[in-house]
């Protein structure tokens, strides 16, 4: 979450839809709540973050029988119960895809293989390479857009030129070779 909260959302979360595992409404309690100033009454102000107006998160449990799904059930963590479903939709699929992506091009997120991180710096260290990668150097299908001349159909693009922060796929030498300047996000 905090690496959201970095990476252009750092007023509120985006809209999530999750599983029911994991801690996701502390974590974004954590990195967005705000506690409430003290209304001068003994004891009756939580000092715990509190959520916010505009939040919209939805969780979906998948109930398993025998290795088969028999039930999903949808619950508003955030947000308004009516407008949340339509707006953020009740499933998890993206999240799926995307985990199964981060899963297939990165070794170290699968179990019970050999590759699999024991040490959490080697994982970060990983985890940053199959996004500069993913983000940089990948073409995505459904980020193409209709070739401006006649010699092809399509333009492959990477999700940083959708993004407009390049306008090529980076080969690896590219990515290896590039040096990063570290520059802070608020210079004014």
């Amino acid at each position: 979450m905090a690496q959201l909260k970095e990476r252009g959302h750092p007023e509120q979360p985006p809209a999530l839809a999750s599983d029911g595992k994991g801690e996701y409404r502390e974590a974004i309690l954590a990195t967005w709540g705000q506690v409430p100033a003290p209304s001068g009454r003994r004891g009756g102000v939580p000092k715990l973050p509190q959520p916010q107006p505009g939040w919209q998160y939805l969780q979906v449990v998948k109930k398993r029988s025998g290795g088969r799904m028999v039930r999903v059930k949808t619950k508003v963590v955030y947000g308004d119960p009516a407008t949340v479903p339509e707006q953020i939709g009740a499933h998890t699929a993206y999240v799926e895809r995307t985990q199964l992506t981060s899963r297939q091009m990165n070794g170290r997120l699968v179990r019970k293989t050999l590759s699999f991180s024991k040490q959490v710096g080697l994982l970060a260290a990983s985890c940053a390479w199959e996004d500069a990668v993913y983000n940089l150097v990948r073409p995505h299908a459904s980020l193409r857009v209709e070739a401006p001349n006649g010699r092809r159909r399509w333009e492959q693009r990477t999700p940083m030129m959708a993004a407009g922060l390049t306008d090529h796929p980076w080969t690896l030498r590219e990515l290896l070779t590039t040096l990063v300047v570290h520059a802070p996000l608020n210079t004014v």
